[in-house]
């Protein structure tokens, strides 16, 4: 419930910062017009990015016989969701993800590599974190997240054009708009928006680590997983694309200071000491 709320929470704040920027730069109809586009950008990917990213990461699908078939079989069963499609993705760094657009339409995979490091109780962990995202709409969200601040990111630009080429509006002027505030404006609202969608991610990946400890009656599968994944990771990093890094258990690419108030994923340390407070 405490996730829950602080999603919402930082979903307010997105659209709360989205319509501040619209009055403070005064484009009305710039603001539409990119919330617009970006609700379009984000529809296609929420309809499509299962396909598209599965056929990215060359995943193959697997039937009963498989053993991952089996566990996501098993979880699925116990959670009461549908059972979704199940993927192997033929690569040797320990990695998963979940997608699809809704519990009906979703797709659990897995790497190779993670297969071959964890043992049955641990593949339990990770597959339950999947099934909790699947089963709390954490695709939706994510959508959700990404349609405000992308319409943020594209208003801050087209003010950036508007002030390279024309300057301020009549409208701007008539307002006795203050440049440096819109300049600021410009430069920090796109900032704080990536911060919001980041913090929103990090929310949803506790709530989905909790959801696996509950689905599968212990956190302690999952917490050797997290140790074992983010071991491993490091030494045979996993290739992939950063637009897609969000979707995996364990962030495939390490950051550390201030670029760590952009990460989607929370530390792997955090994420531990949270479990093991559900034990």
């Amino acid at each position: 419930m405490a996730n829950g709320m602080k999603t919402a929470l930082l979903l307010g704040a997105m659209s709360g910062l989205l319509l501040l920027i619209g009055d403070v730069l005064g484009g009305t109809n710039g603001l539409m017009l990119a919330f617009l586009f970006a609700a379009l950008m984000n529809f296609v990917s929420y309809w499509f990015s299962d396909k598209i990213v599965l056929k990215m990461y060359r995943a193959q699908p697997v039937g009963p016989e498989h053993p991952l078939y089996r566990i996501t079989e098993r979880l699925a069963r116990r959670a009461g969701l549908p059972m979704p499609k199940v993927y192997v993705i033929p690569d040797l760094s320990p990695n998963a993800f979940a997608t699809g657009r809704n519990p009906s339409h979703a797709a659990v995979a897995a790497t190779e590599g993670i297969l071959r490091v964890l043992n049955e109780s641990q593949i339990e962990g990770v597959i339950a974190h999947e099934l909790s995202h699947v089963k709390h709409r954490d695709i939706l969200i994510s959508s959700v997240a990404a349609t405000i601040g992308a319409a943020i990111m594209m208003v801050a630009r087209m003010a950036q054009f508007a002030a390279f080429f024309g300057g301020a509006s009549r409208d701007d002027e008539g307002r006795g708009g203050n440049p440096l505030g819109l300049l600021l404006t410009v430069i920090l609202a796109p900032i704080a928006a990536m911060v919001i969608q980041a913090a929103i991610s990090r929310s949803r990946e506790f709530a989905a680590d909790a959801g696996a400890a509950e689905l599968v009656g212990s956190p302690y599968g999952l917490v050797e997983a997290l140790k074992t994944i983010e071991a491993t990771a490091s030494r045979v990093p996993l290739d992939a694309n950063p637009a897609t890094a969000h979707m995996f258990i364990v962030k495939p690419f390490t950051v550390t200071g201030l670029l760590s108030l952009f990460s989607t994923h929370p530390p792997t340390e955090q994420r531990i000491r949270a479990l093991l407070h559900t034990a």
